[in-house]
């Protein structure tokens, strides 16, 4: 797949692009590695897109999350695009649900990219390390307990990632705000469940 340019007179949007990147997947499964070697030079943007869109397959969502502090290690120590080991790099991926994922959030990322669009000439190279710390966090957060946790910082991530692919200075200070946001909720969720069953314990031992 020919790489694309980041300027905006010739972008091709992400929605378009993950289309592409469906089309070209032959076989049942696709690998990590595959995916990688056709994100060009969007290395970082939709690495963390469809990683954060695979957090909402089942039974993905832990290994997303792993997934998703590699790059995020990547671009706070500078890095210019993203490799994954070789043992994730040749993990599989069953197309059939990579597919429906697409399906289902395509048309809802072609409204979002109505919005985001190269605005706020923000040195994104300068701002790479923050945004990746931002992103290990969110990582993390992804290995809640709580049911679904992984939803809202999967979300976020995706926003950071167009907003990243879009180079909209704009979506990333709204993404960079939801972040701290998801990171709140999920630590007040997690600790509100762990003190719920600290507080049933005694109880139950009564019984």
């Amino acid at each position: 797949m020919a790489r694309l340019e980041s300027t905006k007179s010739d972008y091709v949007p992400t929605s378009v692009y993950l289309s592409k990147l469906l089309d070209d997947a032959s076989g049942p499964h696709v690998t990590v590695g595959w995916m990688l070697a056709n994100l060009g030079e969007r290395s970082f943007g939709l690495t963390l897109f469809v990683l954060a869109l695979l957090a909402f397959v089942p039974g993905i969502a832990t290994v997303a999350g792993i997934l998703v502090l590699w790059p995020a290690a990547e671009m706070i120590l500078g890095h210019d695009a993203t490799r994954f080991p070789k043992f994730v790099a040749r993990r599989k991926i069953s197309v059939q649900k990579l597919e429906r994922t697409i399906r289902f959030i395509g048309p809802k990322l072609k409204w979002v990219e109505r919005f985001i669009r190269p605005r706020w000439a923000t040195p994104f190279q300068s701002t790479k390390r923050f945004t990746g710390v931002v992103v290990l966090l969110l990582g993390v957060t992804m290995f809640s307990p709580v049911p679904l946790g992984q939803l809202l910082p999967a979300v976020v991530v995706m926003l950071l990632a167009v907003a990243y692919l879009e180079k909209d200075g704009v979506a990333l200070a709204i993404g960079l705000v939801a972040a701290v946001g998801s990171i709140i909720v999920t630590a007040g969720t997690v600790w509100g469940t762990i003190a719920t069953i600290d507080w049933i314990d005694p109880a139950t031992a009564r019984l």
